[in-house]
């Protein structure tokens, strides 16, 4: 009998090892991301990372909050990164150091492409599941890198003169339908008041909504292989922004924006500034009545030209948001099937801010109706709706971030009368032509 007790002891001991080395394993794979079911059974639950350049309260989190609803398999993490050069810089960082980035957007060509060619973008032509060409129209061709797609673009870019259509009617100015710096001058000097600019635009945007809009047609570069930054319709441009900056004074000089961090949608949306050259993503703000509230309306018109010669001419626009895919990440599937889903309407909680989804398979109607919501007697909708309709040719903007850093090193320099204008466009011309001599 002792025998047989020590061997039941025995037999007591091993079970209580073997179920305590089993529950061990399972919390184990509950730690690495697998849940169980009701049913006993256990599912691994994928977990992606997003990262973006909306604020997350402006539509991204209640996109991914209602993605991660529908698929219990696939839970997105959004994370925002702030879309200027520390922000993309810390963007790159987190992709060459292969911290969890599964999805990211790109808000520029020349920053998809140096993703691209770093291998950070995966080439989306291994799924066959989607037509972009057919979903987006020929405006996604402009993101192609290489006759590739490296990203998904998602929205309609627009770009546009955002107008105080209180101040135009009150100076009997109707709204602009087709324009050119020049007209912008002569507006802006009927809506400047002592406490008002007229009109202002982002440094950023000053150089690329004017003389850009030719040079994407012309070619940047000459067919000998030189710069072509010198051309006319260039000087013509810098001498209109920098007479409205210094002449007339109907716009802040660079150097004033700059010195005080001057907020212009804050500005505009304050009535302290009559005419804004901007885009869809103000509307994130001046929906946004309760930090800035104002008692007139807005109107929209299209972006002016340099001269009424510039034949041309083409706007700043077509898509955006141009979505990709960690290459380097282990759940491409499940990255593109949220994509997908992404395009063809989840993006629709950030129409209120602006962006209206590309996707044909997207509420059009219903994007238009959150942009605006119960806001309609803000905005003048028939000019909205000009602008929304208008199919003008448009640009990406392709020009390597390289160059358009030292062209803008160039015009401010012009800008703050620390050159003149015949130097500037020298200088210009020369360190583009040593940047190509480089590359």
């Amino acid at each position: 009998m002792k025998k047989i007790g020590m061997v039941l002891l025995s037999v007591l001991f091993t079970l209580s090892v073997l179920s305590a080395c089993s529950s061990n394993d399972n919390n184990n794979k509950e730690s690495s991301g697998q849940a169980s079911s009701s049913n006993g059974s256990s599912k691994d639950v994928v977990k992606l990372t997003f990262w973006g350049g909306v604020p997350a309260e402006s539509g991204p989190q209640e996109i991914v909050d209602t993605w991660n609803k529908e698929h219990p398999n696939i839970q997105v993490t959004y994370v925002r990164y702030v879309n200027d050069d520390s922000g993309n810089l810390k963007l790159d960082t987190a992709l060459a150091s292969g911290q969890s980035v599964d999805i990211f957007a790109n808000y520029t060509k020349p920053l998809l492409t140096k993703r691209a060619s770093s291998g950070s973008a995966l080439d989306l032509s291994q799924f066959n599941d989607y037509n972009i060409d057919e979903k987006m129209g020929p405006g996604a061709k402009e993101w192609a890198v290489d006759d590739k797609y490296y990203a998904l673009p998602t929205k309609r870019n627009l770009h546009f003169v955002w107008l105080n259509k209180d101040a135009l009617d009150k100076a009997g100015l109707p709204v602009p339908t087709d324009w050119t710096l020049a007209d912008v001058e002569q507006y802006a000097k009927a809506l400047k008041t002592d406490t008002r600019w007229g009109y202002s635009t982002f440094p950023f945007w000053r150089d690329i909504v004017t003389f850009d809009g030719s040079l994407a047609v012309q070619g940047y570069v000459k067919e000998d292989g030189t710069s072509n930054l010198g051309v006319p319709i260039v000087r013509d441009a810098l001498k209109l922004n920098y007479d409205m900056m210094h002449t007339s004074k109907v716009s802040p000089p660079i150097s004033l924006i700059e010195t005080t961090k001057m907020n212009l949608i804050a500005e505009f949306l304050g009535n302290k500034l009559a005419m804004l050259n901007a885009g869809e993503w103000v509307f994130r703000d001046a929906n946004n009545l309760k930090d800035y509230p104002r008692d007139f309306k807005v109107a929209f018109a299209p972006l002016p030209r340099v001269t009424k010669e510039q034949d041309d001419f083409r706007y700043l626009g077509g898509l955006g948001d141009a979505i990709a895919i960690n290459a380097k990440s282990e759940y491409k599937e499940e990255a593109w099937e949220f994509l997908k889903w992404y395009a063809d309407g989840g993006m629709l909680p950030q129409a209120s801010g602006g962006r209206i989804p590309a996707s044909k398979d997207a509420d059009q109607a219903k994007a238009i109706e959150l942009l605006l919501g119960d806001l309609k007697d803000k905005y003048d909708v028939e000019s909205l709706e000009r602008i929304l309709s208008n199919d003008l040719p448009t640009f990406q903007v392709t020009l390597p971030q390289e160059v358009i850093d030292l062209r803008g090193d160039e015009f401010d320099k012009y800008y703050i009368n620390a050159q003149s204008l015949d130097d500037t466009i020298n200088n210009v011309v020369k360190r583009h032509n040593e940047y190509l001599k480089r590359h």
